[in-house]
């Protein structure tokens, strides 16, 4: 039997295609279960059960619960470091905005992530569940977050008569603080943190960053457009 035959036949089962979906169900798995749970109270079963797999998937595609814990984590931020890297090599206002659009879509495709770094972040440093998202974070996260700091990114981008820290701290509130503001807050001010307000508060930012402390001869036409 040919090589080309087996990988017909092998198609035609729909193997591919599965194995590719459970891996995908398990990451979604862990994304919802270590947010609800501590680290050490999730069991791979648990975590097969919620994906709807056979266990032996996690030994296959990630070895153990912290393999499948740190893919979660790398894949969630990976579009966020990418578009990251696009203005480290860009510095203008277009690509800083797109940070803040990369991170809203991600975010808003799995809203208590960011939650579960918060919290993690706030365990002892002890805790394996810390520890495991320390490495990861300084593995991806470091570099793009020595970069993004440089001055020499922001000084381009930004008004002369702004201090770039202090943008920078503005930036970085106006993306996480609505995805880790505790829910009784919201409840009181009457926010659905739903996908619609989400996506109006997303173009409310863009708005505050333009007209804020962005330079306006960088505007994108976008924003031009929409004030003529």
């Amino acid at each position: 039997m040919s090589d080309n035959h087996k990988y017909d036949e092998s198609r035609r089962a729909g193997r591919p295609s599965e194995k590719l979906a459970a891996r995908d169900n398990l990451i979604s798995a862990a994304r919802t279960m270590f947010t609800v749970h501590s680290y050490e109270k999730v069991s791979t079963r648990m975590l097969a059960e919620k994906a709807g797999v056979n266990v032996a998937m996690i030994r296959y595609y990630f070895g153990n619960k912290a393999g499948l814990f740190e893919a979660m984590v790398r894949e969630t931020i990976e579009p966020i470091k990418k578009q990251v890297n696009q203005f480290v090599a860009a510095s203008n206002q277009k690509e800083l905005k797109d940070i803040m659009r990369a991170y809203y879509a991600n975010m808003s495709a799995a809203p208590m992530f960011p939650r579960l770094i918060f919290q993690t972040m706030h365990m002892e440093p002890s805790a394996p569940q810390r520890q495991l998202l320390e490495k990861v974070l300084f593995d991806i996260l470091r570099p793009v977050q020595d970069a993004l700091f440089d001055s020499g990114l922001w000084e381009p981008v930004i008004r002369p008569d702004m201090d770039p820290k202090l943008c920078k701290v503005s930036f970085l509130s106006l993306m996480i603080f609505p995805f880790i503001a505790p829910q009784s807050m919201c409840d009181l001010h009457g926010i659905e943190r739903n996908n619609e307000f989400l996506d109006a508060l997303l173009e409310h930012n863009l708005k505050v960053l333009t007209h804020g402390f962005i330079r306006p001869e960088l505007s994108d036409g976008e924003d031009h457009d929409s004030e003529s």
